[in-house]
C-alpha cells in the first residue's frame, strides 16, 4: 500500500519529533502493510519546511529505513498551506509536488477556503500540477456545503480522505459525510495523515477495509490505484462527480 500524506520527518513539524519517534512510526508503517510512504511535512506560516531540507531529511529517514532493515521507501513532498505567493514559492524551489510528480498536496484554513484558491487552483493547473485537497471532509466549509468541493473537482481538482475519518475517530458526522464523498465521486485518493502512534496512527489497511465492507472492491481498486499513480506521476482518471445537495450537507451535521 501507498500512503501519500503522513507528518514522519523528526522535528519539522507537528509530527514526529525525533529520530527515534520516526523509526517507530516507520515500523507501524511496514506491519500495517505499507510500501511507500510519502513524507509530507507542513508548508506554513507556522512550519516552513522548505523543499531544501525536505529533501535532506527524506534521504535521511531512507538511510535509517535501511539500516533497520525495513522494506519502506520514502519519498518526498509537502503539505502546502494555500497563500498567495504559493506559485511564486513553487518557482523558487520553495514548495514541491508529492514525490516530484504532477500532484501537489493543498491545505486550507480550517473555517474558511481563501479568495486566492481558485485563482490559484487554475494556475496549477496552466503549469501541469494537480492540486489535491487534503482531508476535505473535516473542513467545516465542506461540511455545510459541500458543493463548494463539488465545484473545485468539477474543475479538475483531486481530494484527498483522512483514514481516520472513514474510521470514526473524528466523529460519526464526519465519519458519514466521508462515506458521502466516495458515493458522490467527490475523494480521490486516501491517506493516514499520520503525526503519531497515538492520535494519528498508521491504519491505512483498516481504512481500506471499512471502505471495501461499505462501498465494494472496485472503489478500493480505484483509491488505491489513484496513490499508486500519484508517486509513479501517471494521469489520474477521476470518476463523474455526482453534486451532494446544500440541504442533504446541512442536515447532517447539525451543531
Amino acid at each position: 500500500m501507498i500512503d501519500i500524506h503522513t507528518h514522519i520527518l523528526p522535528d519539522m513539524d507537528d509530527g514526529a519529533r525525533s529520530e527515534a519517534e520516526s523509526l517507530l512510526m516507520l515500523q507501524a508503517a511496514v506491519q500495517n502493510g505499507i510500501g511507500t510512504i510519502v513524507a509530507t511535512p507542513h508548508f506554513s506560516q507556522r512550519y516552513v519546511s522548505k523543499k531544501p531540507d525536505v529533501l535532506v531529511k527524506t534521504d535521511r529517514l531512507q538511510q535509517l529505513v535501511l539500516e533497520n532493515g525495513l522494506d519502506l521507501q520514502i519519498l518526498p513532498g509537502q503539505e502546502v498551506r494555500i497563500y498567495d505567493e504559493l506559485i511564486t514559492d513553487y518557482n523558487l524551489g520553495k514548495i514541491m509536488t508529492l514525490a516530484n510528480s504532477r500532484y501537489m498536496l493543498i491545505e486550507f484554513p480550517a473555517n474558511q477556503i481563501p479568495s486566492c484558491a481558485e485563482r490559484i487552483f487554475y494556475e496549477l493547473e496552466v503549469m501541469g500540477i494537480k492540486p489535491i485537497i487534503a482531508h476535505p471532509e473535516r473542513h467545516l466549509v465542506f461540511l455545510e456545503d459541500p458543493e463548494k468541493l463539488y465545484s473545485f473537482v468539477r474543475r479538475g481538482a483531486l481530494a484527498q480522505l483522512t483514514t481516520s475519518s472513514i474510521l470514526g475517530f473524528f466523529g460519526k458526522n464526519v465519519q458519514k459525510f466521508s462515506h458521502q464523498l466516495i458515493d458522490a465521486n467527490l475523494i480521490h485518493v486516501v491517506a493516514s495523515d499520520t503525526h503519531n502512534l497515538h492520535k494519528r496512527p498508521f491504519n491505512l489497511s483498516e481504512a481500506y477495509e471499512k471502505i471495501f465492507q461499505k462501498h465494494g472492491i472496485e472503489q478500493v481498486d480505484y483509491l488505491g490505484n489513484n496513490a499508486y499513480s500519484i508517486v509513479m506521476d501517471e494521469t489520474i482518471y477521476p470518476k463523474e462527480p455526482i453534486l451532494i445537495s446544500r440541504k442533504k450537507g446541512l442536515g447532517i451535521f447539525k451543531r
